[in-house]
C-alpha cells in the first residue's frame, strides 16, 4: 500500500507543475499579472513634475517586485523595489527625485531634459508565471518665450527682392512656426518662400499687395506663443522719391539756419593800429608837436627810462604832386624817414643812451 501512495502523490505534483507551466491554476485562473496604462504619453515641464501612472491586478498575495528602466543604447534602471521599498542604492541623478506607490506608478521630480525617453516597466510576483509589462513615453520640454518677428527695415520699396521675415524667441524646445498675414495662413508659394523649419519668411519681388500686418505663431508640446504683429509697408517709387527730396529740403534748410546762426568768438587780444594810417596821416596831414602827449617816464631800478618817440617828418606838398606824377620811380618808392626829439633824448642818463648807429632811414 505504501508504494501506490507514494506513486499517487508523484502523479499529483506532476499534475501541478504540469497545470503552472500552462499557467493555470485548480479553479482554471490564469497565474499572471494583468497590468493596465492609462496614458501611454506624458508631457512634461522642465523644473515640474511627471506622473507615469500604471495599475496592476494578480491572485497572489505576496508583494510585487517593480522594476522601470529608461530605454538607452543601455537601458538604464530608473528604480526598482518590493512592493514601496527600493532594492538597492538610486543613481546619482535620481536622487531625491523618486516616488513609488503600491499599485506601481512611478513619479519623477524636478525634471531635466535628460529624462525625456521611453520608460518600460515590469512588475512580476514569485507565484505567479507571467509578468506584467508596458511601456510609457515621457517629453520634458522648455516653455516659449514671447517671441518676436525681426526685419531688417519695416518700410521697403515697391518690387524689392529678398525682405526677410525672422521669427525669433529666447527659449523653448521642439518648436514649430507658422506665418500669417492678415489674419490669413501662409505657405510656400511663388513669392512667399518658408526655411525648412518655417523660422524664416520670404517675400521676393514685393508687390504693393505685400502692406499688411503680419505674425507669426511659435508652439511646442507646453506652449503656444504668438508674437505681436508688426506691419511691412510698401511704398511706390513715385511717393518714395517725393518723400526723400523733402526730407533733403528740410536738411538743406536746418544746415543754412544752423550756420546763419552761428558766429565765431571774438579775440580777446586788440588789435593792433595799422601802420599804412600812421603813414596816410604823415601824407596828408600836418603834424603838431602839441598833438602828441609827453613820453611817460618809468622808474626801473633806480633809474628814469624815457621812451623814445619818434616823429613822423612831413614831406613838402610839391613833392607829393610830382610824386602823383611818377609812380613807380625808384626814388619815391623809400619809406619816410623818422627823427628822434632830441627834448626827450637830452633828459636821459648819460649811461642809458645807445651808441649813436646808422639806420637807414633814420636821423
Amino acid at each position: 500500500m505504501q508504494p501506490e501512495k507514494d506513486t499517487s502523490s508523484k502523479a499529483k505534483r506532476i499534475y501541478q507543475i504540469l497545470l503552472l507551466c500552462f499557467g493555470f491554476n485548480s479553479s482554471g485562473d490564469v497565474l499572471a499579472v494583468n497590468m493596465t496604462i492609462p496614458n501611454t504619453l506624458i508631457r512634461g515641464v522642465i523644473g515640474g513634475e511627471a506622473l507615469l501612472s500604471v495599475s496592476y491586478n494578480t491572485l497572489s498575495l505576496d508583494a510585487p517586485v517593480i522594476k522601470w528602466q529608461l530605454k538607452r543604447e543601455k537601458s538604464v534602471t530608473v528604480v526598482q523595489t518590493i512592493g514601496t521599498v527600493i532594492i538597492g542604492t538610486l543613481r546619482s541623478e535620481y536622487q531625491d527625485r523618486i516616488l513609488i506607490f503600491e499599485n506601481g506608478t512611478l513619479l519623477l521630480h524636478n525634471l531635466r531634459l535628460s529624462d525625456d525617453g521611453v520608460y518600460d516597466v515590469e512588475i512580476s510576483i514569485t507565484d505567479d508565471v507571467f509578468t506584467g509589462e508596458g511601456s510609457i513615453t515621457l517629453t520634458v520640454d522648455e516653455p516659449i518665450s514671447k517671441p518676436y518677428i525681426h526685419m531688417e527695415a519695416s518700410s521697403v520699396l515697391e518690387l524689392s527682392e529678398n525682405i526677410i521675415l525672422n521669427c525669433s524667441h529666447d527659449n523653448g524646445t521642439r518648436t514649430t512656426y507658422r506665418w500669417f498675414k492678415g489674419g490669413k495662413p501662409l505657405s510656400n508659394e511663388t513669392r512667399f518662400v518658408l526655411s525648412p523649419d518655417q523660422k524664416l519668411l520670404t517675400i521676393t519681388r514685393v508687390l504693393m499687395a505685400d502692406d499688411d500686418v503680419y505674425v507669426c505663431t511659435v508652439e511646442n508640446p507646453v506652449s503656444n506663443v504668438t508674437s505681436q504683429p508688426i506691419r511691412l509697408s510698401v511704398y511706390k517709387r513715385s511717393s518714395l522719391y517725393i518723400i526723400l527730396s523733402t526730407g533733403g529740403i528740410f536738411l538743406l534748410i536746418t544746415l543754412v539756419t544752423v550756420c546763419a546762426c552761428w558766429t565765431p568768438k571774438k579775440s580777446k587780444q586788440k588789435p593792433r593800429k595799422p601802420l599804412s594810417r600812421i603813414y596816410s596821416r604823415s601824407r596828408h596831414t600836418p603834424l603838431n608837436q602839441n598833438d602828441y602827449a609827453p613820453p611817460k617816464t618809468a622808474k626801473r631800478n633806480g633809474i628814469n627810462a624815457v621812451t623814445s618817440l619818434y616823429v613822423l617828418q612831413q614831406k613838402d606838398p610839391s613833392m607829393d604832386d610830382s610824386s602823383s606824377n611818377s609812380i613807380g620811380s625808384p626814388e619815391f618808392d623809400n619809406p619816410p624817414s623818422y627823427t628822434v626829439s632830441s627834448k626827450y633824448t637830452d633828459s636821459l642818463p648819460r649811461a642809458a643812451r645807445s651808441p649813436t648807429c646808422a639806420v637807414p632811414g633814420y636821423t
